[in-house]
């Protein structure tokens, strides 16, 4: 068995260095709780962009380019170690860490951001990294498209892991590449929540036969700074709930073993067997013995992007 956390807390909203030591800070109890696996929520580093769900394109242009400044300069860059602490906290407690953070790429134009998900074993090193490849409506002011170079399942000390962020997951092709890899544990990290989203993840459990963790996002307009730009414009409310959370574990097969967290902050923990995603195939193994290649087949270009190339 392997014990699980499921961290549903706020970050500190635009500030990279104050959300990272909050992070270190809950590895430490989660780790000291007895767990192996610790999974953070969508883009924690630093905080969802809620505001651009609020804000009026047309009209609040100078608030908005303002927030989305500091967002950027706010972003993490994976070349020059900005999650080398991280790292390091996973390395001294012999965790896995799955963090998703909004991430500025340094290797174009060094100014568009992306919702990226990082894997980071016990051993302090990062297994992999998966750009998001579709931000949903207004996302898509904010970050740029992914491609499949991170569209991976790795080993880790706790089993094989793969991961779609939000609305990735309703991405039926985009499932099956991570089945077709093995994926044993399987980890939504969402702004999304309720009752279609937490079918969704009995669905995946039950279709990919692995054990889900859908990683919630619980915050209180309370939780966003009061220097936040324009936050008595939008959220005015201090006891509004932005999003309600609904973390949750699911077992192969599509139990529902853990959750879902609702209105609430905290880390949720499961024990979990790895071993069950195995046997779950024996019923269905849609990339395996329920497959027709001979009639479907997904190709899949992990091929990195870029927009030049130098001869």
């Amino acid at each position: 068995m392997t014990k699980i956390a499921i961290v549903q807390q706020a970050p500190i909203f635009l500030d990279k260095e104050k959300t990272i030591q909050k992070i270190i800070t809950l590895i430490e109890e989660a780790a000291g709780s007895g767990a192996k696996l610790i999974v953070f929520p969508e883009t924690f580093i630093p905080g969802y962009p809620d505001w651009i769900w609020r804000l009026r394109p047309a009209n609040d242009e100078k608030l908005t380019e303002e927030i989305h400044a500091l967002l950027l300069s706010n972003s993490v860059n994976l070349k020059t170690g900005d999650l080398i602490s991280i790292c390091n906290s996973a390395k001294k407690h012999k965790v896995t860490v799955v963090c998703t953070v909004n991430e500025r790429d340094f290797e174009h134009s060094q100014t568009t951001i992306y919702n990226t998900n990082v894997i980071i074993g016990s051993k302090g090193e990062v297994l992999n990294r998966h750009r998001k490849l579709m931000p949903t409506n207004p996302e898509r002011m904010v970050w740029g498209f992914g491609d499949a170079s991170g569209l991976k399942v790795v080993d880790t000390s706790c089993g094989k892991i793969g991961s779609l962020i939000c609305w990735e997951n309703y991405m039926p092709l985009a499932r099956y590449s991570l089945y077709a890899q093995g994926v044993e544990i399987y980890i939504a990290p969402t702004w999304d929540n309720g009752d279609v989203w937490i079918s969704s993840m009995r669905h995946i459990a039950k279709e990919g036969a692995c054990w889900v963790l859908g990683s919630g996002s619980a915050i209180r307009a309370s939780d966003i700074p009061d220097n936040f730009p324009g936050k008595a414009i939008l959220y005015p409310v201090p006891g509004e709930w932005i999003n309600v959370g609904d973390s949750l574990v699911v077992a192969p097969g599509g139990e529902l073993v853990a959750g879902p967290m609702h209105k609430e902050q905290g880390i949720l923990y499961a024990d979990i067997d790895v071993n069950k995603s195995s046997a779950a195939h024996r019923k269905l193994d849609v990339a395996g013995h329920y497959a027709r290649p001979d009639i479907f087949k997904l190709h899949v270009n992990t091929s990195p992007q870029s927009p030049f190339k130098l001869d």
